[in-house]
């Protein structure tokens, strides 16, 4: 067993205290919107009681990935575990299937696209499905709404007559064709698109007090417009499902699904890979033409993770992604827990109490906001009192 340290991202949208509590530090005047634990060239966790990163020692080490993981996913490790806390909503975006990944990382590289010039969208060959576990609650946009909702929301806001012809697709084409042909008028910033947004938004103010979807509609709207005033992205954002997550629930994102998280702290697990595609509300590169080849713009209604008891202590979100698989362990003082995928790389984090990690190469205790890399191989053992996630590939 390695302990590791992760690795904060401070991008603007992240809150200043909701991670610093979570690992027991302290806030600082940065926002800190991530934190990244695993083996991802940009950020490798480092080691804690010797030199280097996990990056490192795994490419020394490759054994201790586990022959499925190898066999599978080549000496990479495949999976990133994050805790993600959003004061403001994130950008839209969706990620790419593996077969996506490759043809994209292809044509960049023939094409001398240099791997940090901001245009670059596939930085790897790897698709990113990724999972979200709400430790607050997290409110997300994902996935396109059944276009005939849509209208009745657009409508019940008492818009202009004139804003018709911008939703007017939605119902007069109906489906996947109706919904990216509004979606990507959307994306024009010319100022008509504007004018309608902030009509749209003024509406929306009036009616942001409503029960209901309709006021949910409505606050999304204002909530968005605080963030980015006037971007004519928020009419792309609102053909989008609202999804509220409870601390414990979890949401999975696969390739094409475009979303965003809107505010909450969670425990975030993806496919290792830096691949996204934005979509709307955001200062940074827009390729439209592989947005529509990546994003899946058919109708869709949000489903929770199935979350499964393995054994008393042990819960695992299921999820389809070959990437990962996650598990909460809650060690409760009564009796020991054995650590899942014992012959695959894992890593645990500890949230809440006192864990200790056995196995028969020491121990390792492990207070809030400590975390250790266990090699393919090793049985675990974790007693105490607390509360851990352990990530895995999922193969």
């Amino acid at each position: 067993m390695i302990e590791i340290t992760g690795t904060i991202q401070p991008y603007h949208w992240g809150s200043h205290d909701a991670i610093p509590a979570l690992l027991g530090t302290s806030a600082t005047s940065e926002p800190q919107a991530e934190y990244w634990l695993g083996a991802h060239p940009a950020a490798p966790s480092p080691l804690v009681e010797q030199d280097g990163d996990l990056a490192q020692w795994l490419s020394n080490t490759p054994d201790a990935l586990g022959n499925r993981s190898r066999d599978a996913f080549g000496d990479r490790l495949p999976f990133l575990l994050k805790l993600l806390s959003a004061a403001e909503p994130l950008s839209l975006q969706a990620h790419p299937t593996r077969e996506q990944a490759e043809q994209g990382h292809a044509r960049e590289e023939a094409a001398g696209i240099a791997v940090d010039d901001p245009k670059r969208i596939y930085r790897d060959t790897w698709p990113k499905p990724e999972m979200m576990v709400a430790l607050t609650r997290v409110d997300a946009l994902c996935g396109f709404r059944d276009p005939a909702e849509s209208t009745a929301l657009f409508e019940a806001l008492s818009l202009p007559a004139e804003f018709a012809a911008v939703i007017g697709p939605l119902v007069q084409r109906g489906g996947e064709a109706g919904i990216a042909e509004v979606f990507l008028d959307a994306l024009s910033s010319s100022s008509d698109r504007r004018t309608w947004t902030n009509e749209l938004v003024a509406a929306a103010v009036r009616r942001q007090d409503d029960e209901g979807p309709v006021g949910e509609f409505a606050r999304t709207a204002v909530e968005l417009d605080a963030h980015h005033p006037s971007d004519p992205g928020i009419i792309a954002a609102l053909l989008l499902n609202r999804v509220s997550l409870a601390p414990g629930e979890a949401l999975f994102l696969d390739a094409g699904n475009l979303h965003a998280y809107l505010h909450g702290t969670g425990v975030e697990i993806m496919a290792n890979s830096d691949n996204v595609l934005r979509g709307a509300l955001t200062s940074k590169h827009i390729d439209v033409d592989e947005l529509v080849r990546v994003v899946n713009f058919s109708p869709s209604t949000p489903s929770l993770v199935e979350v499964d008891q393995e054994s008393p202590g042990i819960w695992r979100y299921r999820t389809p992604a070959p990437e990962f698989a996650l598990w909460q362990l809650t060690p409760d003082g009564s009796s020991s827990l054995f650590s899942p995928a014992p012959d695959l790389a894992r890593i645990a984090i500890v949230l809440q109490g006192h864990v200790v990690a056995s196995s028969s190469s020491g121990t390792v205790e492990l207070v809030q906001g400590r975390s250790v890399f266990l090699p393919a191989g090793e049985g675990v053992q974790f007693d105490g009192n607390g509360t851990a996630f352990l990530a895995a590939a999922g193969v």
